[in-house]
């Protein structure tokens, strides 16, 4: 029996909502007018994630040559937009580091998956000149966090897609949407739009493998399909849906580059990936 989208949408009702200081300091980041004082405030009230944010400042992704060792020398080094996406990084840890079974991934691998697709996402952002990368990088982090959800009914459905995936040579993704009606990615999108987070982010999610469909910011989408596509020929997080895994000619268009890019970018992540086990502790 498969799955209702009355069904999708109460398993999203049932997410916990982004916990209060994230929501506040999402808020702060934004303002142009708040202050270091106001920022620290805010992430000191919660102890586990203020020892994460740390943790993830004083990884080789930022690459800062002293010890990190309080929020404001964090926020004073490293700005706003980083901290920003560290909490939000520290605070999805726990959802996205879980088994998702219905799509092959162990304990970690989809947290494996989204942190290198954020740090992906943000490389590339930088490359074709986005003029937000750090939004690049919130939308690369969250683009799968639909699966955590679609994964317990794709487990009942999982070798009929998988069998469709196989007979007809189609993504993974394709297979799901003839099946069930609909992707992880739409329902990543009812995620990000339960949590208020912006269109953009909504559509960056929603569009992850159809990029060519986006009417919201379009280029942002095309950052994260081909961050997506990067992590997957790099075998980060590949789980069941890495077959078949097809390339939007539209993303390159839309960037300004060519597929043969992809292959000098890759070097460039290369270092990024070695540090991927120091990205938060089991706090």
């Amino acid at each position: 029996m498969h799955v209702s989208l009355d069904q999708i949408v109460r398993g999203v009702n049932d997410l916990p909502a982004l916990p209060h200081v994230v929501d506040q300091v999402l808020k702060l980041t934004e303002d142009p007018n708040s202050t270091v004082k106001e920022l620290n405030d805010i992430i000191c009230q919660d102890q586990a994630l203020t020892a994460k944010v740390l943790r993830l400042a004083n990884s080789a992704y930022y690459g800062y040559p002293r010890r990190i060792g309080t929020i404001v020398e964090a926020i004073v080094i490293l700005g706003f937009n980083a901290i920003r996406n560290l909490v939000l990084a520290a605070s999805v840890h726990n959802l996205l580091n879980k088994e998702v079974p219905g799509y092959q991934l162990g304990p970690g691998e989809l947290w494996r998956h989204s942190i290198a697709c954020a740090m992906t996402a943000r490389t590339l952002a930088r490359r074709v000149r986005y003029p937000k990368p750090d939004e690049a990088f919130i939308a690369g982090l969250l683009h799968d966090i639909g699966k955590v959800i679609l994964s317990v009914y794709v487990s009942d459905t999982y070798d009929e897609i998988f069998q469709k995936v196989r007979q007809f040579q189609i993504p993974f993704s394709q297979a799901e949407e003839e099946i069930l009606g609909f992707t992880h990615a739409v329902v990543g999108a009812r995620v990000a739009d339960k949590w208020n987070l912006p269109e953009s982010l909504v559509q960056a999610i929603a569009y992850h493998h159809n990029p060519q469909l986006a009417k919201e910011n379009p280029r942002l989408v095309a950052i994260v399909h081909l961050a997506d596509v990067l992590c997957m020929t790099m075998g980060i997080g590949l789980g069941g849906d890495g077959m078949y895994y097809s390339v939007v000619p539209q993303a390159f268009a839309a960037l300004g580059l060519k597929p043969e890019d992809l292959e000098s970018i890759m070097g460039e992540l290369g270092d990024l990936f070695i540090d991927q086990n120091a990205f938060l502790p089991t706090v």
